[in-house]
């Protein structure tokens, strides 16, 4: 079973006043994530996935650097591809509003999901994302995740327009995502719409049967684990995990989340530990020969959910 674990990578300023004056230290932690500890935003994501020789996808969101210029853009993607990741295009639309010359004419107010945008907007914006990121790495893009998993139907068709054939944004536990697609009924690991392949995030069922999606600060190492390996089982064929630059901090600040770091180190060593279960890499840039087949959303055991609650009651100790 192919394996893809994905990051969004993006810089948020808490809030939209005062940008400008912001916007250096959010960089700073959203990018480096410095603490006494070392650097846990990308300096570390990458080093611990070069340590285990894994293969990550990196969803970098450009928009803001229309505003801050390119020069940030460039520091963040020189970081991800002298590290030997992938990277690919990220995009929240509610900084376009944002910038001194927004691609599209509607951009006096604040609209916050891709999915409240036009097909001709979309294509505007995902387009200008595109061209900001091709410029700063040299890399095409091929492959796409929308802002909060914000998609519909327009945003597949605003997809092929701008010659994107590969997409991430479904999520079944995300509020817009597929809106009208219906996500939350889909089992299938990959899908074809509009012409583009699309691989959704994986959702599981805990021990209790509740959904849970296989993130880094939302699932337990025991559970994505057993997630996995029961997938692996059903003869799936991809599984798409998510995490992001901030991840392993802790929220205000830059500490280090040491529950979050110890599930990255354990999934990343598990899955270097099975190279014969899983093929960790990049989404795959060419459509599947056969068809997606459907499947049962995999339940994993009651005592890997327990865990995860251990966690958190310890991780809102500090631990």
């Amino acid at each position: 079973m192919q394996v893809h674990l994905t990051f969004d990578i993006e810089v948020w300023c808490n809030g939209w006043q005062q940008l400008d004056q912001r916007f250096p230290a959010a960089f700073e932690r959203y990018c480096y994530g410095r603490s006494a500890q070392g650097d846990y935003a990308l300096p570390k994501t990458l080093e611990i996935l070069q340590r285990h020789g894994l293969t990550g996808v990196f969803f970098v969101e450009p928009l803001f650097s229309a505003r801050f210029g390119a020069s940030y853009l460039e520091t963040m993607t020189g970081l991800i591809a002298v590290a030997g990741q992938d990277i690919q295009l990220h995009l929240h639309p509610e900084w376009t509003d944002e910038l001194p010359a927004p691609p599209i004419a509607d951009a006096a107010r604040k609209r916050q999901h891709l999915t409240y945008y036009t097909l001709d907007e979309q294509t505007a914006l995902i387009g200008f994302g595109r061209r900001l990121l091709e410029s700063a790495t040299g890399r095409p893009v091929t492959a796409f995740r929308a802002g909060s998993f914000a998609a519909n139907h327009d945003t597949y068709l605003a997809l092929a327009r701008n010659g994107i054939g590969v997409d991430s944004s479904l999520n079944a536990m995300a509020d817009f995502s597929g809106c009208a697609l219906n996500v939350t009924d889909s089992t299938e690991d990959r899908r074809a719409i509009g012409g583009v392949q699309v691989y959704p995030v994986t959702v599981f069922r805990d021990g209790f049967g509740r959904l849970r999606p296989a993130q880094l600060g939302a699932s337990s190492l025991v559970e994505m684990q057993a997630a996995l390996l029961r997938l692996v089982a059903q003869g799936a064929g991809h599984a798409v995990l998510v995490s992001h630059n901030f991840e392993m901090l802790r929220a205000p600040g830059s500490d280090p989340d040491w529950t979050v770091v110890r599930r990255f180190e354990g999934l990343c060593r598990w899955l270097a530990e099975h190279r014969d279960l899983f093929q960790v890499g990049p989404l795959p840039a060419q459509p599947a020969a056969s068809p997606a087949a459907s499947h049962p959303r995999v339940q994993v055991p009651a005592g890997a959910t327990l865990r995860r609650l251990l966690e958190q009651a310890r991780r809102r100790l500090g631990g």
